[in-house]
């Protein structure tokens, strides 16, 4: 809410502040008082209600609208357009943890090595696609109010903008992502040859594919910003659902290992296939639509 309003680095304050505490709570309380996982849950618990605090206080000030309860007034409408909104978001977060049980599951097997190498993998990628995620978020004021106000150039501009720079920033991550593989893999676990073998290729089919995730999660927040939940929706689930799941649960019993270490980047592929004719159908309608703007304007009388 508050991002949308133009208060995006008091927003990132009041976010990042529960993190960092998070971390200075963590050791504090998991070794120095000794209190093992409670520890990290209190530590969670405390620096998630400081960020809340922050936020809360954010809202009182400058322009930002202001919460108060004689402000609510339960609307359908509005109910309706929260969920249409919101689903696309519950279906990218929401499969991400199914599609993280099934991957745990299907690597098991192969021992605790590929459980710990696969979940490495899957955190190093998930730092890179956060900074994808981050021009997303900031494009889709921009989105949002430029379509809103008929402006169809300029979401199209901002669209072309972000998918060219995460392009960009995510082929470096990938080229470094393959050379240092071992080097990452081996920061995160380096007692563990095995780890290091199943990470390190893993991370390197991964980097295959990095590229391509700009694109994805780009055309998925203009989706959902303008309200084309259906294909905002399908796509949300493709990455993480309709092509990882099948993919993890198939490619292992024909590949072993690596079946579990190509699951991902081949539902990536798939996604980017899926997105691609998505993303561009909804650019010539706004095309068209700019057109149709035009035209209005050009027929209508003059008040002079």
């Amino acid at each position: 809410q508050m991002r949308f309003q133009g208060s995006a680095f008091y927003s990132m304050v009041g976010i990042a502040s529960g993190a960092v505490i998070n971390i200075g709570l963590d050791p504090l309380f998991i070794f120095v008082f000794d209190m093992g996982v409670a520890g990290a849950a209190l530590a969670t618990i405390i620096s998630q209600f400081i960020s809340f605090c922050l936020l809360i206080a954010g809202t009182f000030r400058g322009g930002n609208l202001r919460l108060n309860l004689r402000n609510f007034s339960p609307s359908l409408k509005y109910y309706k357009n929260i969920v249409k909104g919101g689903t696309p978001s519950l279906c990218r977060q929401g499969l991400g943890s199914f599609a993280t049980i099934c991957l745990n599951l299907m690597a098991g097997p192969y021992g605790d090595a590929a459980i710990a190498a696969m979940s490495i993998v899957t955190r190093i990628s998930q730092f890179a696609a956060s900074i994808v995620i981050g021009f997303g978020q900031g494009f889709q004021p921009v989105c949002g109010f430029n379509y809103g106000a008929k402006l169809f150039k300029r979401v199209k501009e901002g669209f072309w903008f972000c998918v060219k720079l995460s392009s960009v920033i995510l082929l470096v991550a990938a080229i470094a992502g393959w050379i240092f593989s071992e080097q990452l893999i081996t920061f995160f676990l380096h007692t563990d040859p095995l780890v290091i073998e199943y990470g390190s290729l893993a991370l390197r089919l991964q980097c295959l594919t990095f590229p391509l995730v700009g694109w994805i999660t780009i055309s998925n927040m203009m989706l959902q910003t303008i309200g084309k939940t259906v294909k905002a929706s399908l796509l949300a689930m493709s990455r993480q659902f309709l092509f990882f799941v099948p993919a993890i649960l198939t490619l292992p019993g024909m590949f072993d290992m690596l079946g579990v270490q190509l699951s991902q980047p081949v539902a990536d592929v798939f996604s980017f296939i899926l997105a691609v004719p998505l993303s561009l159908s909804v650019i010539r309608e706004m095309t068209e639509l700019e057109k149709q703007e035009e035209h209005y304007k050009m027929v209508q009388p003059s008040k002079d």
